[in-house]
C-alpha cells in the first residue's frame, strides 16, 4: 500500500540528493577548528615518517673495505636472526613424493617434508627434461600474495593445467624451466594449502596471513622468520637429492615471494643467487607509508637497519632486482634509491657487476626480461 508519507519521500528525495552532492562532506572533529591547528600534529604518517628521522639504525653500511663490509654482515646477519625470532634446532624432514607429472618440457614432483615437528611444507618440484647435466641448478621459487604454489606453477583455480602464463605472476617457476633450471616452488605459510580453516571456507584466493602473521608476533617472532626457516629447510631437502647441485641453488619471487626472496637469501648464506621482483624498497617509502599485509613487519628493524641493508647481506654473491614503474605500493623512486645503496656494498667489496637491476614500465606484475637471464648465467655456469 502507497502512504502520503512515501508518495511525499519520494517526491522530496531528488532534493535532497541534489543538497547531499552540493553539501561540502564532513570531514572530522576538527574541521572546524583548522584555523586554530597544525593539521600535521593529528596525521599519523606525519609522525610516524618523523619517527623514521630518528631512528639510529645503529648497524647501517658504513664500510670503506671488503675485510670491514664482511665484518659488518656478520653483524647484522645475527641481529636479523634475532629479530625475526630466530630458528630453532634442525629436526628430521621426513620427505615423500605424493605424485610424480609428466609434461612435455618438465617432469612435476609434488613433494612433502617436514619443517619442524607438526608443520609440513608442499611444493611442487619441476625439473627440465632438456637439462641433461647432472648435478643440475636448482631455484626454489616463493610465489607472492595469491592462490600459494599453483599460481606459479601453470594451475589454474580449478585445479587444471592453464596454457597462457597469466595472472600478475606469470607462472615463474615454469619460466625458470624455460630458462634450463629445476624449479621448486613452495607454498609459503598462510597461502594454498598451508592455511587456516576459515581461510579455506573463503575460496583459493583468501590467506590466512593475518591470524598466523598476528600469532608469530605473540610468541615474540614473525612470518617473515617462520618463511625464512621454511627456505632453510627446502635447502635441507635439496641437498638430499643427488640430481641438484647444493652450491647452485638460487631464490626468487614476487611481492611476498621477494620479501621472503630478500630475507632468505640475506640470512642463508647456502643461497649461491637470488632475484627479487616487486620487494627491494626503503621501509620509510613501503611498508612504514603504504597499507601492507602484517607479514611484512619485523618489530624493531628500523632501530638497526633499512630493508637495503638486509638485501647488502647477499653480497657477494649474485642478486637481481626489478621493480615496476607504476608499482603502487613499492614505490619506483624509493627502489632506485635502495638498489643504489645495494650497489655501493657490492663495490665495497669489488664485484659491483654481481648485483642488476630493471625497471618495467608495467605495475606490481613479475617481469623477469633480464631478471631470469642474470639467474640462469650464474647458476649455470
Amino acid at each position: 500500500m502507497i502512504t502520503r508519507r512515501r508518495l511525499a519521500l519520494a517526491a522530496a528525495a531528488p532534493a535532497l540528493k541534489m543538497k547531499a552532492q552540493t553539501q561540502p562532506r564532513y570531514q572530522g572533529s576538527l574541521e572546524k577548528f583548522s584555523s586554530q591547528i597544525q593539521a600535521a600534529q593529528f596525521d599519523s604518517l606525519a609522525w610516524t615518517r618523523a619517527r623514521y628521522a630518528e631512528m639510529p639504525r645503529q648497524l647501517r653500511f658504513n664500510a670503506t673495505t671488503r675485510k670491514q663490509a664482511e665484518a659488518w654482515q656478520k653483524k647484522l646477519r645475527a641481529k636479523v636472526t634475532e629479530l625475526v625470532g630466530g630458528f630453532p634446532a634442525r629436526t628430521p624432514l621426513k620427505p615423500q613424493i605424493l605424485e610424480k607429472a609428466d609434461f612435455p618440457t618438465y617432469t612435476r614432483e609434488a613433494v612433502i617434508f617436514e619443517s619442524r615437528p607438526g608443520l609440513a611444507v608442499f611444493g611442487y618440484l619441476l625439473t627440465p627434461k632438456a637439462q641433461k647435466q647432472r648435478p643440475m641448478p636448482v631455484v626454489i621459487s616463493v610465489p607472492g600474495h595469491g592462490r600459494g604454489a599453483d599460481d606459479i606453477v601453470g594451475i589454474d583455480d580449478k585445479g587444471q593445467p592453464r596454457t597462457e602464463k597469466t595472472s600478475y605472476q606469470y607462472d615463474y617457476a615454469i619460466q625458470i624451466v624455460e630458462h634450463g633450471m629445476a624449479a621448486f616452488a613452495i607454498e609459503p605459510l598462510g597461502f594454498g594449502c598451508r592455511r587456516d580453516e576459515a581461510a579455506r571456507k573463503r575460496g583459493l584466493g583468501t590467506s590466512s596471513c593475518q591470524p598466523a602473521a598476528g600469532a608469530a608476533l605473540l610468541f615474540g617472532e614473525t612470518m617473515i622468520g617462520w618463511r625464512v626457516y621454511d627456505i632453510m629447510r627446502t635447502v635441507d631437502y635439496l641437498e638430499t637429492r643427488s640430481e641438484f647441485d647444493p652450491k647452485r641453488i638460487g631464490l626468487m619471487g614476487i611481492s611476498g615471494g621477494g620479501t621472503c626472496t630478500i630475507f632468505g637469501a640475506a640470512l642463508e648464506t647456502r643461497i649461491a643467487a637470488a632475484f627479487a621482483s616487486g620487494y627491494l624498497n626503503t621501509f620509510k617509502d613501503s611498508i612504514l607509508s603504504l597499507s601492507h599485509c602484517i607479514d611484512n613487519y619485523v618489530p624493531g628493524i628500523l632501530q638497526w637497519c633499512e630493508q637495503y641493508d638486509v638485501a647488502s647481506l647477499i653480497a657477494p654473491r649474485p642478486l637481481f632486482c626489478e621493480s615496476g614503474e607504476k608499482d603502487n605500493i613499492f614505490p619506483v623512486e624509493a627502489f632506485k634509491f635502495a638498489h643504489g645503496e645495494v650497489k655501493k656494498v657490492y663495490q665495497v667489496m669489488g664485484v659491483p657487476e654481481l648485483t642488476g637491476s630493471e625497471i618495467h614500465p608495467g605495475q606490481h606484475v613479475f617481469h623477469g626480461k633480464q631478471g631470469l637471464p642474470f639467474l640462469a648465467r650464474h647458476l649455470k655456469a
